[in-house]
């Protein structure tokens, strides 16, 4: 009996098929526009647990492609979450800080109301509250600012603008939990194990690196570990304008889950060295 894993290029799915018996599906084998495609693959799998890895990520562009959005972030996990109550199977469902409004300096806690700013956010609530109402051996694990060696991320666009200009502005006024993949991964398994032998310990749950910092300071702690001279120059969000609005406060509080799974916050700094060695080897 395997894992089975929604999403295979992206980072977290990346980490996942590290781990022995886990299965990763791309989206010619499962296409979240198809939810219930994605239903009729667990029922035919009959995985000892589900991980949903996938989502539809692209955070500006899902302002004028809300439909889309919706039928990955929100009708996806619907059926995903059906078929496994059905199976009577763990569900580990992957959300973000940005179903929050993200105002204030608290560390927002799984019980805090969400009010999402964006279409992206929108989308993933509507996910998180079909997941719930699914019922069954479940776990949402909300996260944030998600980095690695793989996929698309900020230390990898940070890396790459500092070999091509000499000054990188960088927002000051965005503060959040960085948090490695790998470390994420790892919590999801644990996740899924523990529901298997306990349901009752279903809910939402925060998971974010620690500690918390501004988009400048983590970028200043990725330029501190390569060669050169690009300079960081900090801004306002609003000197940076994008389609989307993002979150000021992405900060979460992450006590239940330690209590519940013994997962501690992971120190993103010494996962970053990591990912930093890691990029420099493959070039």
């Amino acid at each position: 009996m395997t894992v089975l894993v929604f999403g295979k290029t992206g980072q977290v799915a990346a980490e996942l098929q590290k781990h022995g018996d886990v299965v990763a599906l791309a989206r010619s084998d499962a296409d979240l526009g198809a939810p219930e495609a994605c239903a009729t693959v667990i029922r035919a799998l009959k995985p000892r647990a589900v991980i949903n890895a996938a989502a539809y990520t692209a955070v500006d562009r899902a302002e004028d492609d809300e439909d889309a959005a919706h039928r990955v972030n929100a009708e996806a996990p619907a059926a995903m979450a059906r078929a496994c109550t059905g199976l009577d199977i763990p569900f580990v469902h992957i959300s973000t800080d940005y179903v929050f409004a993200g105002t204030g300096a608290k560390a927002s806690t799984p019980e805090d109301a969400a009010a999402p700013r964006n279409a992206y956010g929108r989308t993933k609530l509507l996910g998180e509250n079909a997941v719930r109402e699914a019922g069954g051996r479940y776990a949402i694990l909300r996260t944030s600012w998600v980095f690695s060696a793989h996929g698309s991320n900020f230390v990898k666009t940070i890396l790459r603008l500092s070999q091509i200009r000499d000054v990188l502005q960088v927002v000051d006024d965005q503060i959040g939990g960085p948090t490695p993949a790998d470390a994420i991964a790892e919590a999801c398994l644990a996740i899924a194990a523990r529901l298997a032998a306990d349901g009752t310990t279903s809910g939402t749950y925060h998971f974010s690196g620690t500690p918390d910092v501004s988009w400048y300071e983590f970028a200043s702690e990725i330029l501190s570990r390569t060669p050169g001279a690009t300079a960081l120059q900090p801004i306002p969000t609003h000197a940076w304008p994008t389609a989307a609005t993002r979150p000021r406060n992405s900060r979460l509080d992450c006590t239940a889950t330690e209590a519940v799974f013994g997962l501690a916050r992971p120190d993103w700094r010494s996962a970053l060295d990591g990912v930093v060695d890691e990029l420099e080897r493959v070039g």
